[in-house]
């Protein structure tokens, strides 16, 4: 039954237990339905959002491969004493990569023999040069020079980005589809959520739930945002030194970085709602100011276990989600004592003393 303009959304204040599951269900099905749309909107800007998504871990891999290029070249030691050395100083690498995004990789060839194909005798063409000795000649390694390799970084194999199938490609394609539609419904589901909460309330109590719609919904945008333009590097960097400890060199795949994307951001959203969560309850009486300030250091461990579910495996992941719901956490304690609460729940307004 349609809902009548001047009806209020939260009219009812009674609701049985069957009444609750009904309401739980169609804000459910609103909600996907809603998700449905925008994922649907999602594909049209799918394509420019996986190539978003490639920039951080692109720039994580140039800077990874960039900085052991300069560690191989500062470890560079001739094969013999008073042997060749390298054809470039420190300076003018570090200007090549930092200013003009090159990559290098080094190598060693026998000078007399490459100087013999790049500048052939005029009257004798290469193709009719004497082949090199092979009879019994051993090969000289204590002849060979250091020579550099330059490429645009952005056309280096090793920070490219594989897939290892066809069909892979178009699983990223409706990912990032995914990734948008969250984003886009994020505003309508938490709506849905907050009117499935707002039907179990007193009328008293309702009208805290449209204050903390839109604050939910800014609080799950800086969370989600903060994750991809910040937290990402940091656990890039990470993840990658830690492959290179190991010895490994890293060949991400764009799907297994997708799913990265998905879970990261939408963990810091949920997480970002801590505040408002911890006002709302006290507003309605589940939880006191008092209760909050002497229960913190249990919520502070389970601040850390949560963040190790949303999260992955990393520590810099967890440690960039747990620390700011720590402060959220005593943000959200501040914001309890201080807030005025005019108009709150009768079980929190001070009753007439009796003479």
């Amino acid at each position: 039954m349609p809902r009548l303009q001047d009806e209020d959304l939260f009219q009812t204040s009674t609701m049985t237990f069957g009444e609750h599951l009904e309401e739980l269900r169609v804000c459910l099905i609103r909600a996907a339905a809603g998700l449905a749309v925008a994922v649907l909107a999602g594909f049209f800007m799918a394509r420019p959002v996986v190539h978003l998504i490639e920039q951080p871990l692109r720039r994580a891999l140039g800077n990874y491969y960039t900085e052991r290029s300069i560690e191989t070249f500062d470890g560079w030691q001739p094969r013999v004493a008073g042997g060749a050395a390298l054809p470039y100083s420190r300076t003018e690498l570090v200007d090549a990569v930092e200013r003009h995004g090159l990559s290098f990789e080094l190598r060693e060839v026998h000078a007399d023999r490459l100087a013999r194909v790049l500048q052939p005798p005029a009257d004798s063409p290469v193709e009719e040069q004497p082949p090199a000795r092979s009879g019994g000649a051993a090969f000289d390694p204590d002849t060979l020079v250091p020579v550099l390799l330059w490429q645009p970084l952005a056309k280096d194999a090793r920070v490219s980005i594989t897939t290892l199938s066809a069909q892979e490609a178009f699983g990223i394609y409706v990912k990032a589809a995914l990734l948008v539609g969250v984003v886009l419904s994020s505003p309508w589901i938490f709506y849905q959520l907050w009117t499935f909460v707002a039907a179990g309330l007193y009328p008293h109590e309702k009208r805290w739930v449209r204050l903390f719609l839109p604050v939910s919904i800014g609080l799950f945008l800086a969370g989600v945002s903060l994750a991809f333009f910040f937290v990402f590097d940091f656990v890039l960097d990470y993840l990658l030194q830690f492959n290179q400890w190991l010895g490994l060199d890293p060949d991400p795949r764009i799907s297994e970085w997708l799913s990265f994307v998905l879970i990261l951001p939408i963990g810091f959203g949920l997480g970002f709602q801590l505040p408002l969560v911890m006002l709302f309850l006290e507003r309605i009486g589940v939880f006191d100011v008092e209760t909050y300030s002497s229960q913190w250091r249990i919520a502070v461990i389970v601040i850390f276990v949560v963040s190790a579910v949303l999260t992955p495996a990393d520590p810099y992941s967890l440690l960039f989600l747990a620390v700011p719901l720590c402060l959220l956490y005593f943000g959200g304690l501040a914001i309890c004592r201080w807030l005025p609460a005019a108009g709150a729940s009768p079980r929190h307004e001070r009753q007439p003393v009796k003479k």
